[in-house]
């Protein structure tokens, strides 16, 4: 009893110190250049009522799930959170069965298709365990876990632009 009581609690100070990264990590984010308006949009997106940070956490300890870096939204990063536990499990054998690794492709490319489907287009998902990244992503629309203390899911989108057509070359005169 007393070495589960131990182990919620250093799983609660986990979701603090997670917190306190989460918090950091925004003080030193830069806005974007784009003028006062976005920059205010911006940063209200960004912010989510403590109580939604807190329920976060929850779900983080529950979930055996690690928040590493993010500029998303509270509710996105749960629905990531979730998803992804949901689709590990989902792929894992029946109990009596050796548990198997789970295909990081597979998995990235769920992912990646659940946050397009209702979050629009221009999500990119790498799944590993071993991987280095640099990223450039849209405002609140980055998020940086590990699950289980082994895979590690890296989740952001990207701006899309409208492509139009080149206009056509003019005619050089003909001498």
């Amino acid at each position: 009893m007393e070495k589960a009581l131990k182990l919620k609690e250093k799983k609660q100070g986990q979701a603090m110190q997670t917190l306190q990264q989460q918090d950091s990590h925004h003080a030193q984010a830069k806005p974007p250049k784009q003028g006062l308006t976005t920059i205010t949009t911006h940063v209200e997106r960004l912010k989510s009522p403590p109580e939604d940070q807190v329920k976060l956490a929850a779900t983080a300890i529950t979930l055996n799930v690690r928040l590493r870096s993010s500029d998303m939204p509270a509710h996105m990063q749960n629905h990531a959170l979730r998803h992804t536990r949901t689709l590990l499990d989902s792929a894992a054998a029946p109990p009596p069965a050796p548990k198997t690794r789970p295909n990081p492709t597979h998995l990235a490319r769920a992912l990646k298709k659940e946050f397009d489907s209702v979050y629009g287009p221009a999500w990119h998902c790498v799944v590993g365990t071993s991987f280095g990244s640099f990223v450039t992503h849209s405002p609140g629309g980055f998020v940086y876990f590990s699950v289980d203390d082994s895979l590690s899911v890296l989740l952001f989108k990207t701006e899309v632009q409208l492509v139009k057509e080149k206009p056509q070359p003019a005619q050089a005169a003909k001498p």
